[in-house]
């Protein structure tokens, strides 16, 4: 399969300081490596040290929590991936908005998949608090959305 790559360089605004960028790349890196790469262990290898808090309600805290839903997801749909549209930096937050499919012949269909506004939080260059908004696309995946987001497996709100 033809695996995305996320292209920090077309991201890039020309007002960025050079710890924008680098903010910016270490939520790209983590993006690629989970989203697109599927790379689990190397995931819980690079992150899984750190805490990390999670603001969508239905992933646990923590690396694991996120290494489970994201592999749970790609157990469905090995295809899934993330194309990364715009980041945004504001201090320690770093914002991207990305197209989220779950096949390959859907990328670049703005009709298929997710439109995913995502927040991190990093702290001395380490992601530690993340939240997403999701919005399905088609019909389907509006259900799908329904039908998966029900169990909260954490306590930390949505804000």
């Amino acid at each position: 399969m033809n695996k995305p790559h996320i292209s920090v360089a077309a991201l890039i605004k020309p007002h960025w300081s050079a710890q924008d960028r680098e903010k910016v790349e270490a939520v790209i890196a983590f993006v690629q490596l989970i989203m697109n790469d599927h790379n689990f262990d190397e995931v819980t290898k690079q992150y899984g040290q750190n805490s990390y808090r999670q603001h969508n309600r239905t992933i646990a805290d923590n690396i694991e929590g996120v290494v489970k839903a994201v592999s749970d997801l790609v157990k469905t749909a090995p295809e899934f991936s993330y194309d990364v549209k715009h980041a945004f930096v504001d201090g320690d937050y770093v914002i991207i908005h990305s197209h989220a499919t779950l096949k390959s012949k859907h990328r670049c269909d703005d009709a298929q998949g997710f439109n995913i506004i995502d927040t991190w939080r990093l702290e001395n260059g380490k992601l530690v608090e993340h939240w997403d908004a999701v919005q399905g696309l088609s019909f389907s995946m509006r259900l799908y959305s329904l039908m998966v987001g029900g169990k909260v497996r954490n306590s930390n709100g949505v804000f």
